[in-house]
């Protein structure tokens, strides 16, 4: 059996609600064939530490016992292969981690970090990131991680970005007062978007470089990599709730 499908069919067993309306995806189906590291890293881990988010399912998360204890969380958006999740989970214990991905070699290689590295403060969830914040209670995180999302650079999908005045107001109401939304684009264009966006958010500030400096630091992915290596430069954007 293919093991996207295992993992989309993980938690499909409990009672669902569904939406009238299809939502506006703001990110490629992307399921891609997995190695057999991450597919061993699916059956060993996933029951433990996975989670699938279903369209229209409206329960409340209960983040408490999604990972055994109360703490800080992170949510992180769009996590590609996990890589950078890993690293900040694994260098700050005291916070939880709850990543949430569509791209199904990215969540086999998260599973596999988790599994080899022995972390047990994060989660790894696969379904649209919108959907899981609908699942969320309102003040209950630290911190939302946008870092480089899908640019949608033809003007006719920008209705697809991910940041965009609606979906900013839903993750500023998830932060603690205090908290912190971080984004990250090598896509000018995105960047001065996403700096509009959420300079118009009433309930946010941006947080000036000294601030900034003080946030724990953002591993280099492959991906941004990459793209400093091609000469796109990084917009690094940070936010508080006020």
């Amino acid at each position: 059996m293919d093991v996207s499908r295992r993992i989309v069919g993980v938690a499909m067993s409990e009672p669902i609600s569904l939406s009238a309306e299809r939502p506006i995806r703001t990110f490629h189906p992307r399921r891609g064939r997995m190695s057999g590291r991450h597919a061993d890293a699916v059956d060993a881990h996933w029951a433990r530490f996975g989670l699938t988010i279903v369209d229209g399912d409206r329960r409340p998360l209960d983040l408490d016992h999604l990972f055994g204890r109360s703490a800080p969380r992170v949510l992180e958006i769009g996590f590609g292969m996990g890589d950078a999740t890993a690293a900040m989970a694994a260098a700050d214990p005291d916070r939880d981690f709850l990543g949430i991905e569509v791209h199904t070699p990215g969540i086999g290689n998260l599973l596999a970090l988790i599994g080899e590295r022995g972390l047990r403060n994060v989660r790894v969830a696969r379904g649209d990131a919108m959907e899981l914040a609908g699942r969320l209670a309102p003040a209950s995180l630290a911190a939302v991680h946008v870092f480089f999302p899908d640019p949608w650079p033809k003007a006719r999908h920008h209705k697809r970005r991910l940041i965009s005045p609606a979906n900013v107001a839903v993750l500023r109401e998830l932060l603690a007062p205090g908290g912190v939304l971080r984004c990250a684009t090598d896509w000018p264009d995105y960047a001065r978007a996403m700096t509009r966006t959420l300079d118009g958010d009433p309930g946010l500030r941006a947080m000036p470089e000294p601030e900034a400096r003080t946030l724990p630091p953002r591993p280099r992915t492959k991906f941004e990599q990459r793209g400093a290596r091609a000469g796109r430069p990084i917009a690094d954007l940070p936010y508080e709730r006020v």
